[in-house]
């Protein structure tokens, strides 16, 4: 099998899992699911460069197929490109001041600490307020 990074390397792979990522992601086609004769009109490719590009993503495991008759419909999986992710947030991530990263968090934490905090006392002194007017006198707790 062919190194994932060098499925996505060609232009026009790219160009059919960006179809086929708008399929995915559009509404009205719940399945995710595109013929080729349409991959074929969008990108104004023939069909034969674009059957040729979708045997390499299928055995990249970057496509299903579900085959009906005569036609075919491609789906997009994601799934390898999690590889690619996983391999390049690192490089991206190096630009990310660390320290300054866990002072805003830390920061950010005490903020949300303090709000439920007062959240939470501001809640036990209506419940007890609420208490007192409902329960009889000779009942509380003094």
């Amino acid at each position: 099998m062919a190194d994932i990074f060098d499925v996505i390397a060609d232009p026009t792979r790219r160009e059919i899992l960006r179809v086929l990522l708008d399929r995915h992601s559009d509404d009205a086609h719940p399945a995710g699911e595109i013929s080729v004769s349409e991959i074929v009109a969008t990108l104004e490719l023939s069909q034969p460069t674009i059957s040729k590009h979708l045997k390499v993503l299928r055995e990249a495991g970057l496509v299903t197929v579900r085959e009906e008759g005569q036609h075919r419909y491609y789906r997009l999986d994601a799934t390898p490109l999690e590889a690619i992710e996983d391999w390049v947030i690192p490089f991206t991530a190096a630009d990310v001041d660390m320290a300054s990263l866990g002072a805003q968090l830390a920061d950010e934490t005490r903020e949300f600490a303090s709000t439920v905090g007062k959240v939470l006392a501001d809640t036990r002194h209506r419940v007890s307020s609420a208490t007192e007017r409902v329960t009889p006198r000779k009942w509380r707790r003094d």
